[in-house]
């Protein structure tokens, strides 16, 4: 059975992590930073995806090039270990809500984007 955040547009959560992020003195250059490392969006494409509204299960499978150091991303979000999800495309989309977690508590770049780009 899918999940319903599969069919979800990433538009309508993207200005959710916005505010999020916002409200805790961060910018939406460190979310799109933050997405881009994940995913390989770069600024235009990330606004592409915006713009055509794609889902969770498009957004994830058009990925231009999603980071191997992802496997690094662990904890818990949602009350789920990360490490524990055995569906793919779940996997994804709770590492993204645990690096805006993290961006969102203030946490350095370098160790959200897990020593990689600056």
């Amino acid at each position: 059975m899918s999940h319903r955040i599969f069919a979800t547009s990433f538009a309508s959560v993207y200005p959710l992590y916005l505010a999020k992020v916002q409200r805790k003195g961060r910018s939406q250059d460190e979310l799109d930073q933050v997405i881009g490392w994940l995913t390989g969006y770069s600024g235009a494409a990330l606004q592409a995806a915006l713009t055509d509204r794609r889902d969770f299960a498009a957004f994830f499978a058009q990925a231009p090039a999603l980071t191997p150091a992802r496997d690094l991303v662990t904890g818990v979000i949602c009350g789920v270990r990360i490490e524990a999800l055995t569906d793919p495309l779940m996997r994804e989309i709770r590492i993204l809500d645990k690096l805006v977690d993290e961006l969102a508590k203030g946490r350095p770049m370098a160790r959200i984007l897990r020593g990689g780009a600056d």
